[in-house]
């Protein structure tokens, strides 16, 4: 039998089961409780609670849109911008020798979250796919959370300042 110690998990399997939209959730909370990086008027960035690596982010129009055929042309544009600016900060900060981009549409295709549409973007390193993730199916954090954050969190602000026309997070 494998084991993996995750006791931070308890506190999601014991917790009442909200019927709520975790990403429209996100933009009703502060910006570091939330996990959100950046928000704007059409579309938002903010941290996987559950990575698949460092520094896995979730792209995702701010509008509640359950289908990508729904999604506005002002709004897919807005998810392309952010997604070109996150890879920019992800290779500042991660120095990443690549990127998985993707999206999970509907339950058979992997989607956890169906009734929010959102990009998944996740920096890649040679070698990421280590001893631990081949022969232990185990895929190893290195940092917390709030350590993602506050590393990622200074450039997306600093991008959203008012001089650019959205407002900066708080």
């Amino acid at each position: 039998m494998k084991q993996l110690w995750a006791p931070w998990r308890r506190e999601y399997i014991l917790g009442p089961k909200v019927q709520t939209c975790i990403f429209c959730d996100a933009l009703s909370g502060s910006p570091k409780d939330s996990l959100v990086l950046s928000q704007g008027a059409l579309s938002f960035v903010m941290l996987n609670k559950y990575p698949y690596n460092n520094g896995h982010l979730l792209i995702s129009p701010c509008r509640h849109v359950p289908q990508l055929e729904d999604v506005r042309d002002p709004e897919m544009t807005d998810l392309m911008v952010r997604i070109r600016q996150s890879i920019r900060f992800l290779k500042e900060i991660y120095r990443p020798d690549g990127f998985n981009l993707g999206m999970n549409l509907g339950k058979v295709a992997g989607a956890g979250v169906e009734e929010h549409v959102h990009f998944h973007l996740l920096p890649r390193w040679n070698g990421d796919s280590n001893f631990m993730s081949v022969l232990g199916e185990t895929r190893v954090i290195s940092e917390s959370l709030l350590l993602t954050w506050e590393s990622l969190a200074p450039l997306f602000q600093k991008e959203m300042a008012p001089s650019h026309g959205s407002p900066m997070l708080e």
